[in-house]
């Protein structure tokens, strides 16, 4: 239960805090995030993380 509860809090807390989190991100790095990239790079995140939990 905790392995489906878990990553769901976590991807609520980057959707609430996603401005602080960009403006941390530009402070220190002086990167701007883009939505399409991230989301990109959390999607395959995502499935291969699937991948190795149910294969």
């Amino acid at each position: 239960m905790i392995k489906f509860i878990l990553p769901a809090i976590i991807v609520l807390f980057i959707v609430v805090f996603w401005e602080k989190i960009t403006e941390i991100v530009y402070k220190k790095f002086n990167i701007r995030l883009n939505y399409i990239i991230v989301s990109a790079v959390l999607i395959t995140i995502a499935i291969i993380i699937l991948l190795v939990n149910y294969f």
